[in-house]
């Protein structure tokens, strides 16, 4: 079955697409070929109100071993306040033409698993169906009927559509809409399909509908943009464009921002004494996301609403909507006028020309006269700075349905110092401290500060292992209850044969354990080639690694100086001998205007990236007798 927007039923969630990733060759095709999607049709039958009644059949076979156990069961995906499940029949086809139907004991109905801990503001159930006696060759079939009593916007529609990477011969998306509901489109991958007089719907009743363009489809690569943003996919609404759908949700959180005395109260409290807007709009957005607890979504009988702003404050808990409409209201308390803005909090970056929920899966705060951009639900990054994930994103503004840009680029900055005292045996002591600075810290220290102690203490033995040395170490975590712009941490130890001594012996320049800067570098390097856009966050890092070696050391082989200049890319390292030690300095900076790159450009950076990881795989030779 196609996949419907995760956005209807999950929609403050992060849910990028995840078919298939990796490390194989750019080339490699992304198709699964473990199983063969032989039918699938979705037909919906919407009325004026929005409702609509949807008929759901898909037939699978199963073609290899390793494809019995994830396909051996179907998940339907259903609101129970919004939606009855009217009906399901299913049963795994034999070759030899025997039907193995599915029993009621083989259907099982169960929350989410990512409601579970507030079961009033998330209504999603799944409904699994178990298919019997599966086994290479079997066809898996479904039947279901869905009706959905309570549109989610009273008189639209919308639907956004993709399908899984399999073969997919003969998928077909019907949807029969009442004569005064027209129905836009933006397809991708998906052929209109012409009515036959024989389809035709009832009287008053228009249908559309639209083939799947069945092909193979690449790999997705490592840190890819989304796939709906160049793969196929199919936009379907009533809403006639942007504007109009950011009025429909508008009018569905209607007077929900309006501050409460006890609202009002506590705004007076927390900007007490402030000395500007800015300060202020930053100390109210710091308060919700640290105070009101982040909970999936809820979707009632108002369709997507949010509950009012003094309700949420009360419950002390909410989804995105609720945490964007308690600050609107507090920031309203203030006099500072807001309004929410719709983004997607995966790596989509571009929108369908036909309005859907299916890619705005999360809700922001933006303050027009301080052009600021706020995320309340946001726990580990504090108000200032926006998630990684959010930056360079078109936001639907709901107060005047006009697009913004969020911030491309945001303070961040990664230091690293590292110092080795190494003795005659080759064992070596050693320090290293880690500050990151701007929208870094923040989530750095939350990690830290919500790591069990007991795990701290392991902490730097660990790493050690990871570098295939053994040892022991303190690990200091630094004002882990803090809240500036800057955040460090330090672990200190020990480590045997950190060089081998006496003779000729090799000194790693990186280690990947604590390198910011390295780690950065083979991020952005991690595909051989690229065919699809990817996301390029700008990068600030620079290490400084120094080596205290042991009197009577010979330095053999010293790197020589680094530096490159390409492709937005600019990185200097220098190798110095100060005594009897070796300090080492790497700084690297890349910006772009955008937060994706293309293809073109990684091949155009491709030179740079090769001659900044031979300097990061560099040694210095040393000797003693």
């Amino acid at each position: 079955m196609l996949f419907r927007h995760c956005a209807v039923l999950l929609f403050c969630f992060l849910s990028p697409l995840l078919f298939l990733g990796g490390w194989a060759r750019a080339r490699d095709t992304g198709t699964d070929p473990a199983v063969v999607i032989d039918r699938s049709i979705q037909h919906y039958v919407v009325e004026p109100s929005g409702a609509y009644r949807l008929t759901v059949e898909t037939a699978k076979t199963i073609v290899e071993q390793r494809a019995v156990q994830v396909h051996g069961q179907y998940t339907i995906l259903y609101n129970q306040t919004l939606d009855e499940v009217l009906s399901v029949e299913a049963w795994t086809q034999k070759p030899d033409g025997r039907r193995v139907p599915v029993l009621p004991g083989g259907l099982k109905d169960q929350q989410e698993a990512a409601s579970l801990d507030a079961p009033m503001f998330q209504d999603t159930r799944l409904k699994i169906v178990v298919f019997p006696e599966v086994a290479v060759g079997d066809q898996l079939v479904v039947k279901y009927v869905l009706r959905r009593a309570t549109p989610l916007f009273p008189g639209q529609f919308e639907d956004l559509a993709f399908s899984p990477f399999h073969a997919n011969p003969n998928t077909l998306l019907i949807y029969d809409m009442p004569a005064s509901m027209p129905l836009h489109a933006d397809a991708v991958g998906f052929t209109p399909v012409p009515v036959q007089a024989r389809d035709a719907p009832p009287p008053g009743m228009r249908r559309y509908q639209w083939r799947y363009v069945n092909g193979d489809n690449e790999r997705i690569e490592a840190d890819s943009v989304s796939y709906l943003d160049y793969g196929k996919r199919l936009a379907v609404s009533t809403f006639a464009d942007y504007p109009a759908f950011a009025r429909a949700f508008r009018g569905g959180a209607g007077g929900k921002s309006v501050p409460s005395p006890a609202i009002a109260a506590l705004a007076r409290q927390l900007t007490a004494g402030l000395p500007d807007a800015r300060a202020r709009a930053l100390a109210l957005s710091d308060w919700v996301r640290r105070n009101i607890r982040y909970v999936g979504v809820y979707i009632g009988p108002g369709g997507v609403v949010p509950h009012p702003a003094a309700i949420v404050l009360d419950n002390r808990y909410g989804d995105c909507k609720d945490h964007a409409m308690l600050l609107g209201a507090m920031l309203a308390a203030a006099g500072i006028e807001s309004t929410g803005a719709l983004v997607n909090s995966g790596n989509a970056y571009l929108l369908p020309d036909t309005p859907t929920l299916g890619v705005f899966n999360h809700m922001i705060t933006y303050v027009p006269s301080l052009d600021l951009y706020l995320d309340p639900t946001a726990e580990a990054t504090a108000a200032g700075y926006l998630p990684a994930a959010i930056l360079g994103k078109p936001a639907l503004r709901l107060d005047t349905g006009g697009f913004a840009m969020t911030p491309i680029l945001q303070p961040e900055r990664s230091r690293t110092t590292a110092w080795f005292d190494i003795g005659r045996d080759g064992r070596g002591r050693f320090k290293v401290n880690k500050t990151a600075s701007g929208a870094g810290a923040e989530p750095w220290r939350r990690t830290v500060r919500e790591t069990r102690l007991s795990d701290r203490e392991q902490f730097v033995h660990s790493m050690l292992q990871g570098l295939g040395r053994r040892g022991q170490g303190v690990f200091d975590a630094g004002l882990v209850e803090g809240d500036g712009d800057d955040y460090s941490v330090t672990f200190s130890g020990a480590s045997e044969h950190f060089l081998d001594l006496p003779g000729p012996s090799a000194l790693a320049t990186t280690y990947d354990a604590w390198s910011g800067l390295g780690d950065a570098v083979f991020t952005l390097a991690r595909e051989k080639e690229r065919r699809q856009a990817f996301v390029c966050p700008a990068i600030d890092a620079e290490d400084e690694t120094g080596f205290r070696l042991p009197r009577g050391t010979r330095v053999l082989a010293l790197p020589k100086s680094a530096s490159v200049m390409d492709g937005g890319l600019y990185y200097r390292a220098t190798y110095a001998r100060q005594g009897n030690a070796v300090v080492v300095k790497r700084r690297l900076t890349f910006r772009h205007g955008r937060a994706t790159c293309t293809p073109e450009e990684y091949r155009a950076m491709q030179p740079a990236l090769e001659r900044i990881m031979r300097d990061l795989r560099s040694q210095i030779v040393v000797s003693r007798s």
